[in-house]
């Protein structure tokens, strides 16, 4: 089945349908052989009633609309180029305005294509214009962008922490514990901000060590005396609506003022004030917005929609025993199960988009992960942190084609390809370091609670 599914979409044919599509086929030849009962499609229209009444996947749509609305309404734009005067003076000051605005773009909206795009169509051009080196300029652009997949609030995050919610209780409850700890979405958030302030930090760092080794790279610019005298107040305009935003919206959730599903409503009426406040609240703007976030989230659940019909022929036809059998087999046990997911998963992303993966391969994989006594909290943010490096590593990668989609002609694939492996290395970095010391993603969850 899962070969049939990559082989149909090699071909071109959508997800979400060949999904659905192959899990009939496999389960009509499991009819013919015996080993599948059609009755089991039955169970389908409990689990879709389940999706539909689940609290904590509201919070989706209202996060998608929140980004969509400050992607509209010109703030992330005025943030970049408000960003780029303050730095502009350093060597690799336009690169750091990059990582910084990218950060709070992905703490406020967590959409990461419309990040890419946006970073692209503004910053790219005006570094290659100050004389930057067109593979540093694509990788930190690239590299920002991507944020959004592990910086709160991000709709991964959200999926994942409400599978692994669910995978918790049960896998602890055939385990003889029925009062297992509740592993939240709040809980995911908390574990994903260290490791997100990691990448930016690194990043930052990294940027650093260029403007000090190869200057030439990333130069500085004058600014005038005009620009001067209106930059402390062009920051403080820029800067503190979106601030205020994201401490309304992760400080709820961390504070444990408000579950992820509220806080989203909160960061969705603050884009609608943040626009009034701009002008571009008007009625064209809100039907754009409505409508691009109808289109994002009916993209998403239809694809959940056809990994449920997936997961239940699968698993039906014993493809979790066979599963589990596979990696408790391999050499190194827990750690060879947890390398071998992973890596799965990584190439996966060479050819599948993030939501794809985790409707696929979580729910077959982590339940027997969790068996193997893997923290929920610790592989929620992993799998996350290894898709972002997905989403980041040529050839493939999803934030490269974005941006290769809105850069000039005179920047080459190639170039955008180079640009991009610095940052992947450093990403690798990170990932070693959350697999050597756990306690960087479980300790804020534990203190928070």
């Amino acid at each position: 089945m899962f070969f049939a599914i990559i082989g149909f979409l090699l071909f071109g044919f959508p997800v979400a349908f060949t999904l659905g599509g192959v899990s009939m086929l496999f389960a009509l030849i499991g009819y013919w052989l015996g080993v599948f009962e059609p009755r089991m499609f039955g169970t389908l229209a409990s689990r879709y009633g389940g999706i539909m009444r689940n609290d904590v996947l509201v919070a989706v749509p209202i996060f998608i609309f929140m980004g969509m609305m400050l992607e509209r309404s010109g703030i992330a734009e005025q943030l970049l180029i408000t960003m780029g005067r303050l730095f502009r003076t350093m060597r690799g000051g336009l690169g750091l305005s990059v990582i910084i605005v990218g950060a709070l773009l992905a703490a406020s909206t967590g959409v990461v294509g419309a990040t890419v795009v946006t970073m692209g169509l503004l910053s790219l051009p005006a570094m290659l214009r100050a004389g930057y080196d067109p593979r540093l300029s694509s990788g930190v652009i690239c590299a920002s962008g991507s944020l959004g997949q592990i910086i709160p609030p991000s709709t991964v995050l959200i999926f994942l922490g409400d599978m692994m919610s669910g995978i918790n209780q049960q896998v602890q409850m055939e385990m003889g514990n029925f009062a297992p700890q509740v592993v939240s979405v709040g809980d995911l958030f908390a574990g994903a901000f260290v490791p997100g302030m990691m990448f930016v930090g690194i990043f930052i760092l990294y940027m650093l060590y260029k403007a000090w080794r190869d200057p030439a790279s990333c130069p500085a610019l004058e600014v005038t005396d005009e620009e001067k005298a209106a930059l402390l107040k062009d920051v403080f305009v820029s800067l503190v609506p979106p601030l205020v935003l994201i401490f309304a919206v992760l400080g709820s959730i961390l504070g444990g003022f408000a579950t992820a599903t509220e806080s989203a409503s909160v960061g969705a009426v603050g884009a609608m004030l943040l626009a009034a406040m701009k002008r571009k609240l008007n009625l064209a703007n809100l039907r754009h917005v409505m409508m691009a976030t109808a289109t994002t989230t009916s993209m998403i659940f239809i694809i959940l929609v056809g990994a449920s019909v997936f997961a239940l022929v699968f698993r039906t036809m014993g493809g979790d025993e066979l599963v589990s059998d596979f990696l408790n087999a391999l050499p190194g046990g827990k750690v060879g199960a947890i390398i071998f997911i992973m890596l799965l998963m990584f190439f996966l992303g060479f050819i599948l988009d993030t939501f794809e993966i985790i409707f696929l391969v979580v729910p077959i994989t982590a339940p027997i992960l969790l068996f193997m006594g893997v923290d929920p909290l610790w592989l929620g943010v992993i799998i996350a942190v290894n898709l972002q490096t997905s989403f980041l590593t040529p050839p493939f990668g999803f934030s490269l084609f974005y941006l290769r989609g809105v850069a000039p002609d005179s920047v080459t694939t190639r170039q955008i390809y180079e640009g991009a492996i610095p940052f992947v290395l450093l990403q690798m970095v990170i990932i070693g370091l959350l697999v050597a010391f756990p306690g960087l993603v479980t300790w804020l969850p534990s203190v928070i609670r």
